[in-house]
């Protein structure tokens, strides 16, 4: 499966983007879909994932409350609604597809190309 993430861009401070990622084929119900974002000398970090069937979910602290992962199963697309954001949200956020429930990278086998958000303060 090949993932296109999409839906970046640059907002201010308090504002919302909501983030893409679709799939080039079917995304089986046993696979466990993520964002990650990384920053600049930074280490690649785990932002929420979930189980693409039943759609349980998993979010970090640091965005728990402002941001909300889901899909649409019909589409083969993963979202991530970003709300109340704030400078230190601005990264390259990644998509990524795995079979464990994990918050490590390298659980994940397959991953989009990235999308750029910046926000400005």
């Amino acid at each position: 499966v090949q993932l296109q993430a999409s839906g970046g861009g640059l907002v201010q401070a308090g504002g919302s983007l909501r983030l893409s990622c679709s799939g080039s084929s079917r995304i089986y119900s046993s696979a466990v879909m993520a964002w990650f974002r990384q920053s600049p000398g930074k280490e690649r970090e785990f932002i929420a994932l979930i189980r693409w069937g039943g759609g349980r979910t998993l979010h970090s602290e640091s965005v728990k409350g402002r941001f909300t992962i889901s899909r649409n199963s019909a589409e083969n697309t993963m979202y991530l609604q970003m709300n109340s954001l704030k400078p230190e949200d601005t990264a390259v956020y990644y998509c990524a597809r795995g079979t464990d429930w994990s918050e490590q990278p390298n659980d994940y086998r397959n991953w989009g190309q990235g999308t750029q958000v910046t926000v400005s303060s």
